[in-house]
C-alpha cells in the first residue's frame, strides 16, 4: 500500500483541512449573527461528527502514513471538535466556556509554531485559528458580544482559507507559494 493514504489524487491532510475549513465556517458564521436565527449552537451537529469524528480518523489516518504533524494536528483539532459539540449547550457557564476555548488555543499556538516551514497555509490556518480562539475565548470570559462577533469573523476567515488550501490541493489551484498544487506540492506551499 502507498505510504501517502490516498483516494484518488486526494490526500487524508486535504480531506482534513476541508473538514477543519467547513466546520471552522459553520462555527464562526454562528458567532457573527450575520445569519438571523442561526447561532454557534446550530453547528453543534457539524463540529461533532465533521470536525470531531472525521478529523480524528483523519490524523490517525495520518500518523499511519507516518505524518506526526498532520496527524497531531488532526486528531488534537478532532478531539477539540468533539468535546465542544457535545458539551455546548446553555448549561455551561460563561467562565467555562472561555477557559475551554483558551486551552484549546494553546494547542493551535502549539500547532502554528510546530508548522514552521510547512507553509503559508497550514502556518496561517492555525494562527488564525489561536486568534479566533483567543477572541472567543475572552468574550466569553467577559460575556462581550461585539467581541465574540470579531472572533467569529476572524474563525470565518480561518475557515475559508484551510477550504482553500484543500481546494488547491486538488483542483491544483496556486497556493500563494509560487506553484500551483498538484502531484508533490500540497496546499501549504
Amino acid at each position: 500500500m502507498d505510504k501517502e493514504v490516498s483516494a484518488g489524487s486526494a490526500s487524508t491532510s486535504t480531506l482534513g483541512h476541508l473538514a477543519l475549513g467547513l466546520t471552522l465556517l459553520a462555527f464562526g458564521i454562528g458567532n457573527t449573527d450575520v445569519i438571523d436565527g442561526v447561532t454557534v449552537l446550530d453547528a453543534a451537529g457539524l463540529a461533532t461528527w465533521v470536525g470531531g469524528v472525521a478529523l480524528f480518523i483523519a490524523g490517525l489516518l495520518e500518523f499511519r502514513a507516518g505524518n506526526g504533524g498532520s496527524g497531531t494536528a488532526f486528531a488534537g483539532l478532532g478531539a477539540f471538535w468533539f468535546t465542544w459539540g457535545t458539551g455546548a449547550g446553555p448549561g455551561v457557564s460563561s467562565e467555562a466556556a472561555g477557559l475551554f476555548l483558551l486551552l484549546w488555543a494553546l494547542l493551535a499556538l502549539t500547532l502554528t509554531v510546530a508548522s514552521a516551514g510547512s507553509g503559508i497555509f497550514t502556518q496561517g490556518v492555525y494562527g488564525l485559528l489561536t486568534v479566533s480562539l483567543l477572541l472567543l475565548g475572552i468574550a466569553a470570559l467577559a460575556e462581550s458580544s461585539g467581541l465574540a462577533k470579531a472572533g467569529g469573523w476572524v474563525t470565518v476567515v480561518t475557515g475559508l482559507a484551510a477550504w482553500y488550501g484543500a481546494t488547491a490541493a486538488l483542483a491544483k489551484w496556486p497556493t500563494f507559494s509560487g506553484r500551483a498544487a498538484g502531484r508533490g506540492v500540497t496546499a501549504t506551499g
